[in-house]
């Protein structure tokens, strides 16, 4: 092939992040294939007018997002499977090997109990075949009757013809970015982010453009600053319960990202799959900016893993290009899943479940607490999950090999590193392991690790 050359976003400060965008745009696209030899770093810094330093810290950044290796040799390449397969890999809760505290889900609970008295009372009732046709209008009404209803709970009004069904958060949230979004299109988002959006952002072709963050989470100064260099209209946040930091935005700040929404006129996807676990939230940012906003959120979270049931609000005029890109990828999410989280939510079950979840996790976060003790961390009472900084002598990918070396999974913070500034911290979640002796054995071993300066204190 001819040497290979970006096209780089002319609004963006940061060079190197801008070149290791293009490389994860031209792999997306196939404009780069697997094997493809780029540039020498002196031969394009050349090209392109920049210093070989500025190129050389591109390259890292692509080979730290698993695009490009490099041999002594073969100079800079591009990796065979070098697109993230987030989500492939085995969701199954070991009861022994390494305590896995690297899975943000939920406990099962009494959920299978829920399910057992759901199955024999629609067993029961006459009409079960509806639940195995497509689009019945009588099945699909109170399915979207009762996801209204849910989402009014945390202080959304809206309609159920302004909702649509997906199968789980996940792909609501890669619906919504399929339908208003076109490759080589900016996405503004978080300076650290959920990693399957990026994953989304990499096979959609999309420039991820991050936004400056704080404690709280999104800075709304960043943020417009964000779109205004970069074109962007279009927006993924999470501000309740973020991952992996743990923030939920503030109610004043909700109103400033909004109000930068409506001048903009631009669109915001807001994630809101953990809203259900904390006792007291805002308002969804959808709540405050409507016809600018489109709401994902699932049961999965705050009822059970395993019930694949997500719910995308949506102004008019977007709805529809939502749902099709749903059709595209599964047609409908499968009517007899729909009618189960139907059923618990207006019965009151998924209340009780959502309950469950919470004592669960507070239960967790106090163990956590006690055995991290004053060290600094991030994490919410009612959260699966907590954020934790790296003392100097310890780097995130260090950590985590030493961690896994001790028989302990975390997560290395900078694989949720949406640009070029990789934080020096580790996410760790709390709820997925079943045994509370596990987790507790996990989490001293990680204390035992942050104390001994490099090397395990027993």
């Amino acid at each position: 092939m001819a040497i290979w050359r970006p096209s780089l976003d002319p609004h963006s400060l940061n060079r190197a992040a801008a070149i290791a965008d293009a490389i994860a745009t031209d792999v997306a696209s196939g404009r780069l294939a697997v094997g493809d030899r780029l540039p020498p770093q002196r031969v394009l810094a050349w090209a392109l007018g920049l210093s070989p330093n500025t190129v050389m810290r591109a390259y890292d950044d692509a080979r730290s997002r698993g695009l490009v290796a490099g041999e002594v040799g073969r100079g800079t390449y591009v990796r065979p499977q070098a697109l993230p397969r987030g989500g492939l890999t085995p969701l199954s809760r070991s009861h022994d090997g390494p305590v896995d505290l690297s899975r943000n889900l939920p406990f099962v609970g009494a959920a299978a109990q829920a399910l057992a008295a759901t199955l024999t009372e629609l067993g029961r009732e006459p009409g079960l075949a509806d639940f195995l046709d497509r689009g019945e209008e009588r099945v699909r009404a109170p399915q979207l009757a009762a996801a209204a209803a849910f989402i009014g709970r945390i202080g959304l009004a809206v309609l159920p013809s302004n909702i649509t069904l997906a199968n789980g958060g996940q792909q609501g949230v890669f619906s919504a970015l399929m339908a208003l979004s076109r490759p080589g299109d900016a996405l503004v988002v978080e300076a650290l982010t959920y990693q399957p959006v990026m994953a989304m952002a990499l096979r959609l072709g999309l420039r991820l453009v991050p936004a400056a963050m704080d404690r709280e989470g999104v800075l709304p100064d960043a943020f417009e600053a964000a779109l205004r260099r970069s074109g962007a209209r279009l927006a993924y946040l999470m501000p309740t319960l973020h991952t992996p930091t743990t923030a939920t935005l503030g109610l004043e700040r909700r109103r400033e990202i909004a109000a930068i929404a409506e001048r903009r006129q631009m669109t915001i996807i807001e994630d809101d799959v953990f809203g259900f676990l904390p006792t007291e939230r805002p308002v969804p940012i959808a709540a405050l900016a409507p016809s600018r906003t489109v709401f994902v959120t699932s049961v999965s979270k705050s009822m059970a893993p395993g019930l694949r049931v997500g719910y995308v609000a949506a102004p008019g005029p977007l709805l529809s290009a939502i749902e099709a890109a749903i059709a595209v990828s599964s047609w409908m999410p499968p009517p007899l899943m729909a009618e189960i989280a139907r059923r618990w939510i207006v019965d009151g079950t998924g209340t009780r479940l959502n309950a469950a979840q919470q004592a669960h996790a507070a239960r967790r976060q106090l163990m956590a607490r006690r055995l991290l003790g004053n060290r600094p961390y991030s994490a919410d009472p009612d959260g699966l999950h907590l954020w934790l900084p790296l003392p100097p002598e310890w780097q995130a990918s260090s950590f985590t090999a030493a961690a896994l070396e001790a028989g302990v999974r975390v997560n290395a913070g900078d694989i949720f590193a949406a640009g070029a500034d990789k934080p020096s911290a580790v996410r760790l979640c709390l709820s997925y392991e079943v045994d509370d002796r596990r987790v507790e054995g996990g989490v001293a071993i990680i204390a035992r690790l942050l104390a001994g300066g490099g090397r395990i204190v027993t």
